[in-house]
């Protein structure tokens, strides 16, 4: 069974985020990883653009019952009416996290996914939380969570 690991970010990121969750997509998809998102726009939407783009498969998990509120690049849309409580799925589905920016929702993924267990690599995100490892960009995220995760180089 593929790995799935989980992007997080802000809905609304400038465009250096934007271009970062899109590597990460791609880089993600090219291992063969199945790529779970929010769903939704920004970060969300550039990493599954990456991933789409590179022929991976993208879910998104989204916060309302709607599956048309899918960004484009979401190949499984799953509506969950759960609002921000759909953040613990998005990171539980997942072997590992990558978080690019974000905002208090990326926080609060951040946290699940640490009290899951669940290892973090942090891209120009919430500084000095215990437990994320920073990466400088996507290849170095990418092949720390592949690292952390226990995945094949």
């Amino acid at each position: 069974m593929p790995l799935q690991i989980s992007v997080v970010g802000d809905a609304a990121a400038e465009p250096t985020r934007l271009e970062t969750a899109y590597q990460v997509g791609r880089l993600a998809a090219e291992r063969g990883w199945i790529l779970i998102t929010g769903g939704m726009g920004g970060v969300m939407e550039a990493a599954s653009r990456g991933a789409a783009e590179a022929g991976g498969l993208t879910v998104g998990l989204l916060p309302s019952y709607e599956a048309a509120t899918a960004n484009p690049y979401v190949k499984i849309a799953i509506p969950t009416g759960l609002g921000h409580a759909r953040n613990a799925v998005v990171v539980a589905a997942a072997a590992g996290v990558v978080a690019v920016g974000g905002r208090y929702g990326t926080l609060s993924e951040i946290a699940l996914a640490l009290k899951l267990g669940k290892p973090v690599v942090g891209i120009n995100t919430w500084p000095g939380i215990e437990g994320v490892v920073l990466a400088g960009d996507a290849a170095t995220a990418v092949a720390k969570l592949s690292e952390l995760i226990g995945a094949p180089a």
